[in-house]
């Protein structure tokens, strides 16, 4: 499974969707920063599932849909930083879709995920990355799990790292830095935590229009997550 992760700074880099998509051969595309109501229904062989309705940043996921049939898709809202409250940039802070794979019937839940900006706490952003796993969970309890996208959290990641492993998530790191547009604010932006899955690598791609460079993510279904039956297509 190929998983892309695109933070576009406020829809500037959205040209650059269709040649990712085809150049790439991407399964599912996870967007934060978008303007949903400028978002294409498909590019090329990816679907659009859903997308926020009342962020002012908004997040978005593609799917294939000759790869994976779709069950259910939900936002939801997750604990505000001072910034959300005065500026008011994202309601929702996280998108799911529960799929299955239509070739070896491996159901899992994908979610597209934007932390709360430099200006917040590690802490409140942990608190949201908990929430975060939380809420995808309640798509599908037991299932395989990826939640991809920006961490904002470039400064003490090993810390973060011992977080996940103690709440039963692996977080992976992309081999180059994701942001690099300030000197202090540079290093590994974003990212992915998984469940389940055994992630092959989490490659950063070419510099676009975006002050985030995407990242590509290469995951293989878990040996001990086996296929789920009798789960129809809504």
């Amino acid at each position: 499974m190929r998983v892309i992760s695109y933070n576009l700074r406020k829809h500037k880099a959205s040209g650059e969707l269709l040649n990712l998509t085809r150049d790439f051969e991407i399964d599912i595309l996870c967007l934060q920063e978008c303007d949903t109501t400028d978002l294409p229904e498909t590019l090329g062989p990816l679907h659009l599932a859903d997308a926020t309705k009342g962020n002012r940043l908004g997040l978005a996921i593609y799917y294939r849909m000759d790869r994976f049939a779709s069950h259910e898709t939900k936002t939801f809202a997750l604990k505000k930083s001072l910034h959300d409250l005065v500026l008011s940039p994202a309601h929702e802070r996280l998108i799911g879709i529960r799929v299955t794979d239509k070739d070896t019937d491996h159901e899992l839940v994908i979610g597209s995920f934007h932390a709360a900006p430099l200006t917040a706490t590690n802490s409140l952003r942990r608190n949201q990355i908990r929430a975060a796993h939380a809420e995808l969970l309640s798509m599908g309890a037991g299932l395989m799990t990826l939640m991809v996208g920006d961490f904002n959290y470039p400064f003490f990641t090993k810390n973060l790292t011992e977080h996940m492993k103690n709440s039963g998530y692996e977080l992976s790191l992309s081999d180059r830095r994701t942001y690099t547009r300030y000197k202090v604010f540079k290093g590994h932006f974003d990212f992915a935590t998984s469940l389940g899955l055994n992630i092959e690598s989490v490659e950063t791609l070419p510099r676009g229009a975006s002050d985030h460079l995407p990242i590509l993510v290469t995951a293989q279904y878990g040996e001990d997550y086996g296929p789920i039956q009798g789960i129809t297509e809504s």
